[in-house]
């Protein structure tokens, strides 16, 4: 992952945050400089590839993502319109809907969009993500079963 971050040549880049989960190593990148999440990787677990994780920090991501500089689409900009006290409850309801029994915790904030862990009887179930200007939800359906979690505080 180091070999990874070190690509962008930003010295305030650091792993914060490790998940070990049943398809893959999660990591939240952040930047130190801002106290947020910067961006989110996957580690394939056989062969080590590193890569962003699908969807969220390719799309969603105004700093990090690839979006911007496709097929001329147009990232939002400016201070996000959704709050995380916002994002907190638009999760909640979400998880009312879809996944009754269960809550988040606290949310990271990332350029564009916050991530939340699902919680089930305090034990992280899964993740979901909500976009920062539009509110919308987007579910993690391809970590699989988590198995832990390191806090690393870059």
């Amino acid at each position: 992952m180091q070999r990874y971050i070190d690509q962008f040549g930003n010295p305030n880049l650091a792993v914060d945050e490790l998940m070990e989960c049943q398809r893959n190593f999660y990591a939240i990148v952040a930047d130190k400089s801002t106290g947020h999440g910067a961006f989110e990787v996957l580690v394939n677990k056989a062969m080590g590839a590193v890569c962003p994780d699908y969807g969220l920090a390719m799309m969603w991501n105004t700093t990090f993502g690839m979006m911007g500089h496709m097929m001329g689409y147009q990232q939002p900009s400016g201070p996000m319109t959704v709050s995380a006290t916002q994002a907190m409850w638009i999760a909640q309801r979400w998880l009312a809907q879809h996944q009754p029994g269960t809550t988040t915790e606290a949310l990271d904030q990332f350029p564009g969009y916050y991530t939340l862990h699902i919680l089930k009887n305090g034990t992280v179930t899964g993740m979901l993500s909500v976009n920062g200007y539009s509110g919308q939800v987007w579910y993690h359906t391809w970590h699989g079963a988590f198995s832990g979690m390191k806090d690393l505080h870059a």
